[in-house]
């Protein structure tokens, strides 16, 4: 290694922290190698996050195989569709910033190389995409996936109307259950375009996830593989230094609005790319985006503004075929955590039969 690692720079001022990692149950040459901080939303709160420590597991033996040590560190964030109807709605947008801002103590109580992040949801991603911004270490962020379409391509943004029908008398009671019964069939984001497929999406459009893993099918285990090479990616990072900051600029985001665009993404995009840009230290205007989006295409035929579930993006090729149909209007210089452009990054995916292989759901 070129540089002295952060982790290896503590330690040798700190000589409390061996022994404490070896009291974990770490070897001795644990202590000698790069250190991941492994960032989750775990939690059983909902099927956004209840299935990520599965994901961080093989966020971990990527670690493990590249030569590094993974530490897990977790901050469960809730489910806004749980929390709508009473008080508890109020505590969405906050706990938005309490879970960027325990991030950043993980961070910054423990030096780190290099970090993971991984989340699915309405907060979880946006928060985490903050906290990339601000602890500013090599990082990978890795999203867990969407959810399966139900009978009939049901999806739960439709049982607001159900229940609507029901109360007029336009169908039974026994027809709602069944609904409600049936619409979130797996774990995952919700499967339409709201914010948490939306901000797995910007995730991936500003550069910080390994090329085509946003949103892919949650039950797929290609979503595990994904997160294994996001493991060792995160290794490669921290002895090559490439930081969130000297990746993410100010046409990382310009990029991310025109995805944005062309996916009719959640109008919560408003708060939280500004937010995440706030950040990276710098500024999102409304006006932004309303100029980028005048002269921008809508691609994406995906509930609520199209017809079809969110779950079948991947199979259409996912977020970079999305960006090769705007690849003209993109600045393709940008640099990702591939330690490649946008614009090498897509021409790798074709050259290596991505786009053959990604109708394969399962």
């Amino acid at each position: 290694m070129e540089h002295l690692l952060r982790s290896q720079q503590t330690r040798a001022i700190a000589p409390e922290m061996d022994p404490l990692r070896l009291g974990m149950g770490w070897s001795l040459e644990d202590l000698e190698k790069p250190q991941i901080m492994v960032e989750s939303t775990f939690g059983d709160s909902h099927p956004g996050s209840a299935h990520l420590l599965e994901l961080v597991q093989e966020v971990c033996m990527g670690v493990k195989e590249a030569g590094g040590k993974a530490a897990r560190y977790f901050t469960t964030d809730i489910c806004d569709g749980q929390a709508q109807g009473h008080d508890g709605i109020n505590y969405s947008l906050a706990s938005r910033d309490m879970i960027a801002n325990m991030a950043e103590i993980h961070a910054g109580a423990t030096p780190f190389d290099a970090a993971v992040f991984v989340a699915s949801c309405d907060k979880g991603v946006p928060a985490h995409l903050m906290a990339v911004g601000r602890v500013n270490i090599p990082t990978v962020m890795v999203t867990g996936g969407v959810m399966d379409a139900g009978p009939d391509l049901l999806t739960l943004e439709q049982i607001g109307k159900y229940s609507a029908m029901c109360a007029r008398g336009e169908i039974t009671e026994e027809q709602l259950t069944y609904y409600k019964h049936n619409a979130c069939p797996s774990c995952g984001a919700c499967s339409f375009m709201g914010t948490a497929s939306t901000m797995q999406i910007m995730a991936e459009a500003l550069g910080l996830m390994l090329p085509g893993t946003a949103l892919m099918p949650a039950t797929s285990p290609k979503l595990r593989h994904a997160a294994r090479r996001a493991g060792a990616q995160a290794v490669w990072l921290a002895k090559e230094g490439l930081c969130p900051r000297h990746i993410v600029t100010r046409r990382s985001f310009e990029n991310a609005i025109l995805v944005h665009a062309a996916i009719s993404g959640s109008t919560n995009s408003l708060l939280h790319l500004p937010a995440t840009a706030h950040e990276f230290g710098l500024s999102l205007s409304a006006d932004v985006f309303d100029r980028l989006h005048r002269e921008a295409c809508y691609l994406l035929d995906v509930r609520p503004a199209g017809r079809w579930p969110a779950s079948y993006l991947y199979a259409a090729g996912g977020v970079p075929a999305l960006m090769e149909q705007l690849r003209d209007a993109l600045h393709l210089d940008v640099m990702t955590v591939t330690g490649r452009t946008l614009g090498e990054n897509l021409d790798a995916l074709k050259e290596d039969g991505y786009y053959e292989r990604s109708d394969e759901m399962l």
